[in-house]
């Protein structure tokens, strides 16, 4: 159920996320599109403007009506006109009242040595942009547009971070809802079977006690054995569902303690040795020393049995299974790998879920329910980790990791 409500929060967050981002980027590539197309008009105005200049620019006496050149402002840009002769400077004019540091000389001549044209380039990180023509070169000063779209990308990303801890919220509440009848019916699954489990404890342990004494009878032996070996089998079922209801329910971190797991995976490792010499397989163990990790022992004894038992009964004779222990910054890492029949292409996920099982035909006296990797991944989760299995050319690999 945990992973249900992580699918759908995550889904949900994703697309509320996916809408605003789209949204953010649209208005920033509007933005700058919007300066881009400001400045490239500017540029052609200031340059046909400048082709019509009045004649007393030339040296003849200017009709009364025509505007001088020189006079011409522009308001929405620092903007320069620089006038050459034979490809050197001649006269600069400012078309603009505000004043800065800004070199036009220098840039001039570094655009005088350029492919003329018009040249607008990153306005997120170049100073200005020109038209070069073959008298004449226009500039922008674009530091301004600079440090605008810059501003704009900032409150972009401010704006972002509170809309994504805006749609967290909403996400969890979302999830909280659509989930909420799965939830309920999963609890209330969760509760019969916790309580059906414990009301056959008991009548089981009288049909077990009563079968010992049963037992002398030489008559019904064969009977007998029937009810004590389908009694155990029942005993065992029990038992992993309980287990399952208590880990489904989670643990507090606060009876967690500090292990050494190196030394726990060792010691379960060499507990299995008989069992795999028994079948002909051999265990290899290649554990990295002194492991710490908060954990309950107990929990983490359970789960490598239960990957340990389940490599074993799926090698082929005469192979081995191979224990891989080692940590990294944020990671304990552990992997159990074993020859034999692959997992079936599609199953790597569904053999952790409750009564699974890959082999429809499984014979019932191997006393397996499909609940053994349901406890190892629940166990995982509960230690906030991860468990997985890839299987691929007769070579399986149960791998876990543990967040430190």
């Amino acid at each position: 159920m945990k992973e249900l409500n992580r699918k759908v929060f995550k889904t949900i967050f994703c697309i509320l996320s996916l809408f605003i981002i789209t949204g953010i980027v649209i208005y920033n590539v509007s933005s700058y599109k919007k300066e881009y197309e400001s400045v490239k008009r500017t540029l052609k105005m200031v340059e046909e403007r400048s082709k019509n200049e009045p004649r007393g620019f030339n040296n003849f006496v200017p009709e009364p009506r025509e505007r001088n050149f020189d006079n011409i402002m522009i308001m929405d840009y620092e903007v320069y006109t620089v006038k050459l002769s034979n490809s050197k400077i001649e006269k600069i004019i400012s078309h603009s009242n505000d004043t800065s540091d800004f070199d036009i000389e220098n840039i001039a001549k570094i655009i005088i040595g350029k492919n003329k044209g018009i040249s607008i380039g990153n306005l997120y990180s170049n100073n200005y942009s020109y038209n070069y023509t073959d008298n004449t070169v226009i500039v922008i000063n674009t530091n301004n547009i600079n440090k605008k779209l810059t501003l704009v990308l900032i409150e972009s990303f401010i704006a972002l971070i509170g809309f994504e801890i805006i749609i967290y919220y909403i996400s969890k509440m979302l999830t909280k809802r659509i989930t909420k009848p799965a939830n309920e019916s999963f609890l209330k699954q969760k509760e019969f079977i916790a309580d059906a489990s414990h009301e056959l404890k008991t009548p089981l342990a009288v049909i077990m006690a009563s079968s010992d004494e049963l037992k002398s009878d030489k008559k019904n032996a064969k009977y007998v054995d029937n009810i004590k070996y389908e009694s155990e089998r029942m005993n065992t079922l029990i038992k992993s569902l309980l287990d399952l209801s208590k880990l489904e329910n989670g643990v507090s971190i606060n009876s967690y303690k500090d292990e050494n797991i190196s030394k726990i995976i060792e010691r379960v490792s060499l507990t299995f040795e008989g069992i795999a010499f028994e079948q002909d397989i051999k265990i290899k163990t290649n554990i990295e020393d002194d492991i710490i990790f908060k954990c309950s022992k107990e929990e983490i004894e359970k789960l490598i049995s239960i990957i340990l038992d389940n490599a074993i009964k799926h090698s082929y004779k005469k192979s081995s299974v191979i224990v891989n222990v080692n940590k990294d910054k944020n990671n304990i890492n552990i992997e159990i790998i074993n020859f034999g029949d692959p997992i079936k292409s599609g199953d790597e996920e569904k053999i952790f879920e409750r009564f699974y099982r890959a082999d429809k035909s499984r014979n019932r006296d191997a006393n397996r329910y499909g609940l053994g990797l349901a406890i190892a991944k629940n166990i995982v989760i509960n230690h906030n980790g991860t468990i997985r299995a890839n299987s691929k050319d007769g070579k399986t690999s149960f791998i876990i990791n543990l967040k430190k």
